[in-house]
């Protein structure tokens, strides 16, 4: 097993993840560049990302801003695995894939990978749990609820207890999560600031 799943996991100190947006629709990066530039534009950004102190990068290939539209598999692959693939051969460096999609988690940890960071804590795609018995990656669990096109509306936003309810619900999906053959060392949380939350 790859000792840089645990970079992020076994440690006190605060430790900088550093967003590698690979789309041409987040709030950054990406929507100029295409073809081999692609790949250079975005890897040259990953190394300057490190240079910064940055100790996990995590790259993404598909917007899950609100209201952003889902991206097909074959999408989402073309854009994120031949960047981790050229990061991975220049550094070792804990690479976090952040998808929801079982494929896009599979062969992005074969390219060199090391976290899977599911902003959907998950409950996406049935078949990522599989690639996590399988490749037994560091997992990064987002509190959400929805869609990224559904998450702002109700009911998705209404809490009674809002702490309470995150941190039961985020409690349940680890414990699930767990259960697909991971150490609670390997797992981290993520209460999804943004995620089927207001700013209020």
């Amino acid at each position: 097993m790859n000792t840089a799943n645990f970079a992020l996991m076994n440690t006190r100190d605060v430790v900088l993840m550093a967003i590698v947006n690979c789309t041409p629709d987040s709030f950054s990066d990406g929507a100029s560049v295409s073809g081999r530039s692609w790949i250079s534009h975005f890897v040259d950004k990953a190394l300057a990302l490190i240079e910064a102190g940055a100790g996990v990068l995590d790259i993404g290939g598909e917007s899950t801003r609100p209201g952003a539209k889902a991206v097909p598999d074959d999408e989402e692959l073309r854009r994120v695995v031949p960047v981790i693939s050229a990061i991975r051969k220049r550094c070792d460096i804990a690479i976090s894939v952040d998808t929801r999609k079982a494929e896009v988690a599979r062969q992005a940890l074969a390219a060199g990978a090391t976290i899977v960071n599911d902003v959907s804590g998950f409950t996406f795609d049935p078949k990522i749990k599989a690639v996590i018995e399988s490749h037994r990656p560091a997992v990064v669990i987002t509190h959400s609820r929805g869609t990224p096109e559904t998450m702002l509306s109700l009911p998705h936003t209404h809490y009674d207890d809002l702490l309470a309810e995150v941190e039961r619900e985020l409690t349940a999906r680890a414990e699930t999560v767990q259960s697909w053959g991971l150490s609670p060392e390997q797992i981290c949380l993520d209460p999804g600031f943004g995620f089927a939350k207001t700013p209020e």
